[in-house]
């Protein structure tokens, strides 16, 4: 009767025992629980799968192996060597010995446990490599060295480094392991510890053989010579040396298996001795032979390593189509040159994107929750013409609600989304000097047909980072219409049910939510809708992929659908430069890139669609094998969404900074760094910064239509003068087309720090802009944007005012500069004018002031300017200031009288 209570309470905390532990697993496994549910949501369960199970496959074997390994060579340490460490460690007693050689014995079993844990863990980071080296793709490209395709160094080579690394770590810890029982059992001298770590001794020998044959690809990686890759001394002193120490360890290993049947000491000290000699002396080696040989005769004996390096760096960028052409400089530009080219200077653009952003949050946010994240740039056809916009969406950022209003059901049930966005073209501005709006207001008016949106509300987008459950019993905020709110309820795809309890309490322990599992308001037909961010979002789906920093959305068919470029890469691929110029983002650390894929995410139903643009690129190629089902074909994009196209421009960039030293194909030329170019600086509100890439729509000289293209100008190293600009081409056929104008090196091209000089050095400007930043003002300056046209340039600066007591920048003044005059106007189409001389330059009308103080040092500015126009015989600038005086006195005048 007595021991019914014993096994009732065994019982019951074997049960408590149980659902502790499926509690644990169920808590640490949770994440993969509800991204199994997510991904199936999507229809991309195959691919999670497939990641999921070589990461447990890779665990599994790894954990397997080193438990294994660690295990039977413990156990080959006799028993008697345990016991005479225990006694060693807790004394003589016949009791102890018993209990500590138990003790002992589990110890060694937890620590195998303990390493075979993280040994395991380390394997299951490295599925990448092991999937795509299962599925590589060849590239048809040999290295000059070993002659191998590149593929062995981008797919082989990885899980082959990783391999030898990581055995070497389990064989040495296994090594330290054993030698350390028998150190302290006083043991290490007898012949049974002589036999037994000769055994994984030997295998590390032959392991660190095994790795420095790999070390001899390495080189092809090499950054110690006069170009990346490797150099004469690499291969003429550094790859022999490898050799040696590869024959030196593997005759160790041979001795050390040997000396378990022969012991030879002796030998085991020479080869150790040598081994460690060639260890520490043998880098003198390569030093002595770049000093003695190379440098006296360095560009004859690097030539051919320097040509292995030009030609694998340009195919590594997509270098090798550039097209170069030579820009032949026609002289001035005419009215009628510029009638000819309306096209292109109705799409110049005069809004920069970081004052046009503050001034989009100040007239087209609405409310408070709504936020601008950026401002993109893009072209629509309207009105029969190609015209270049700005857009930007409006999001949704329930961090911007009163503290009172963030509360769990307004952040996760009410507030769920963004409401539409605001478009206007570049090149027009209003009488105010703000943006004239094409799609504007809640809910979005557009002025052209091809702009309307009939579904605007924004689920997914760059800010939207929060989780939100729809289809509950509350209503969605859907916009705000004057004193009262319109409410809705998704109709999309997208989310996951909430089902019941097994999932709210999965959600609710992965997002920290209590009110997940016990809200009212949730029901089984509830779904949850998360990675709402973009980046979130297709970098779950796609992690070997890298993602441009700007997604852009596109109007298509009444909807919003985001645009994202994504790349395969590597920094892997043999002889290729991933050397980063000042004004190349280091964070990447790459030397092969390819704009091989286009995402699309559409803003409310968050549909997904990863789509191939580039299939010849070796890298999708053994992606699309590795996940078949993530993947689409490029041709079944959307006719509208592929006329929206843009060159990336964070590849442009890397291209951009590559080519100024590629460009250079003829070793000499290249060794000398002859013709180096760099990228050119502009003036902004802090000073100098590096010019950035921008999109224009502009005609080549060759060309008869207008294209939409991105361009950057270059300047030689060290000077300011320009010698050339790349472009990329994004429209139709040409879309990818990489090709430079260069100019002539006897003639003189303004680069744009020199334009942006003489717009400081001339005194109408520079005072016009002491003023402005004295009248409770700041000026701030736009891009400065360079436009080639009919073989001249035209170089165009937009100034923006924003007053100290507001933050909204208005565009009040565009500078021109062509040839050798420089204008500024209140508009493009008259400081045209003023640069070609077909109209007078004429003051800028200002409102005047009631400032006494002001209206003095503004009369004594044009005063001034009026003296400087007068000594440089410029009749029409001093007739203009002289105006300009004469009013700020009458003004004075008046303000005194009064």
């Amino acid at each position: 009767m007595e021991q019914r209570p014993k096994r009732t309470t065994i019982g019951c905390a074997i049960a408590i025992g149980a659902l502790v532990a499926l509690f644990i697993v169920f808590t640490s496994t949770v994440d993969i629980y509800t991204d199994w549910l997510w991904f199936a949501s999507l229809g991309q369960l195959s691919t999670y799968q497939t990641r999921l199970w070589t990461q447990v496959g890779l665990w599994l074997a790894g954990a397997l192996l080193a438990t294994l390994v660690l295990l039977t060579n413990w156990f080959l340490i006799p028993r008697q060597i345990l016991d005479q460490l225990q006694l060693r460690l807790r004394g003589r007693q016949q009791k102890r010995r018993i209990v500590g050689s138990r003790v002992l014995t589990i110890t060694l079993y937890v620590v195998a446990a303990f390493i075979a844990l993280a040994m395991a863990s380390e394997a299951s980071r490295q599925w990448t490599i092991f999937l795509t080296f299962r599925h590589a793709a060849p590239f048809g490209l040999s290295d000059p060295i070993f002659g191998l395709d590149a593929s062995f160094y981008i797919f082989k080579l990885p899980l082959y480094r990783f391999l030898v690394g990581w055995l070497l770590v389990l064989i040495t810890v296994t090594l330290i392991g054993s030698g350390l029982v028998y150190l302290f059992a006083q043991q290490i001298q007898k012949q049974t510890a002589t036999t037994h770590l000769s055994v994984p001794g030997a295998l590390f020998l032959a392991g660190k053989a095994v790795d420095y044959q790999l070390q001899r690809f390495a080189l092809l990686n090499s950054s110690q010579e006069t170009v990346f890759g490797a150099g004469y001394t690499d291969v003429h002193a550094r790859l022999p040396l490898l050799h040696l120490l590869t024959g030196v360890v593997a005759l160790g290993a041979l001795l050390l298996i040997a000396n378990i049947f022969i012991r030879r000491w002796r030998l085991l000290l020479i080869v150790g001795t040598v081994w460690i000699a060639l260890s520490f002396l043998g880098p003198s080696y390569p030093a002595f032979v770049q000093r003695l040989t190379v440098q006296p005769n360095e560009l004859a004996l690097e030539r051919p390593y320097i040509e292995h390096n030009i030609r694998f760096t340009r195919f590594a960028y997509g270098l090798e189509d550039v097209q170069e052409s030579d820009y032949h400089a026609t002289g001035e530009l005419t009215t009628a040159q510029l009638e000819a080219n309306a096209d292109i200077l109705d799409n110049v653009r005069l809004w920069d994107w970081r004052p046009l952003r503050t001034t989009y949050e100040q007239l087209q946010e609405i409310r408070t929750y709504y936020t601008f994240a950026d401002v993109d740039v893009d072209r629509y056809t309207l009105g029969g013409r190609l015209r270049e916009v700005t857009l930007a969406v409006r999001e949704l950022d329930v961090e911007q609600l009163r503290e009172d209003a963030r509360t769990w059901i307004n952040q996760h049930l009410i507030y769920t989304h963004g409401y539409g966005l605001c478009l206007s073209p570049v090149a027009e501005v209003s009488e105010e000097g703000l943006p004239h709006l094409l799609v504007r207001d809640i809910p979005p008016r557009s002025a052209d047909p091809a702009l309307t949106i009939t579904r605007p509300e924004i689920y997914f987008g760059e800010k939207t980072t929060n989780h939100v459950i729809v289809n509950t019993t509350e209503d969605e905020f859907d916009y705000p219409s004057g004193d009262q709110n319109v409410y809705t309820s998704y109709q999309g795809s997208d989310g996951v049910l909430m089902g019941g309890l097994l999932r709210r309490l999965a959600f609710a322990l992965r997002f920290d939510s209590i009110p997940i599992l016990i809200s009212n308001a949730i029901g089984p037909e509830s779904r949850i809708l998360f990675h709402r961010s973009l980046s979130d979002r297709v970098e779950t789906l796609a992690p070997m992929l890298r993602f441009d920093d700007d997604p852009y959305p596109v109007i298509v068919d009444g909807r919003i659908v985001w645009l994202y470029d994504a790349y395969t890469w590597s920094n892997q691929f043999p002889y290729s430069d991933p050397g980063w110029m000042p004004s190349r983002e280091p964070v990447w650390g790459l030397n092969y890139i390819r704009n091989s894929v286009k995402v699309t995410v559409d803003a409310y139903t968050g549909e997904t669609v990863f789509y191939v643009v580039d299939p010849s690129d070796p890298l999708i190629q053994t992606y699309q094998a590795i996940f078949p089902d993530l993947f689409t074909a490029g041709e079944e994009m959307d006719e509208t969404l592929h006329e929206h196209w843009r060159y990336p421009e964070q590849l442009f960039r890397v291209q951009a900074d590559v080519y100024a030293a590629y460009h250079m194909q003829d070793p000499r030329v290249f060794y000398n760094q002859e013709d180096l170019w760099q990228t050119p600086k502009e003036m902004r509100e802090m000073g100098e910064d590096w010019m950035s890439p921008y999109y224009i729509i502009v005609r080549l000289p060759s060309a008869e239509h207008v294209e939409f293209m991105m361009i950057r100008p270059y300047v030689p190293a060290g000077k300011q003068n320009m010698i050339a600009w790349l472009y990329a081409d994004s429209d139709g056929s040409g879309y990818g087309q990489l090709g430079v104008y260069k100019f002539s090196k006897e003639a003189l091209v303004y680069g744009p720090m020199q334009v942006e000089a003489r717009i400081d050095q001339d005194p109408y400007i520079s005072q016009q802009l002491t003023l402005w930043n004295q009248h409770g003002s700041s000026v701030i300056r736009g891009n400065l944007i360079v436009i080639p046209v009919d073989g001249s340039l035209l170089y165009i600066e937009p100034l923006y005012l924003q007053a100290e007591s507001g933050q909204l920048p208005e565009l009040k003044r565009v500078l021109v500069a062509h040839s050798n005059r420089v204008a500024m106007a209140d508009d493009l189409a008259t400081g045209l004018a003023q640069v070609l001389g077909k109209a007078p330059v004429t003051a800028p009308t200002e409102p005047p002031s009631s400032d006494l103080g002001a209206l003095a040092r503004q009369a004594m500015a044009h005063y001034e300017v009026a003296q400087e126009c007068l000594q440089r015989g410029d009749w029409a600038c001093y007739g203009a200031e002289l105006e300009a005086l004469a009013a700020d006195l009458e003004a004075l005048v008046t303000a005194t009288e009064e």
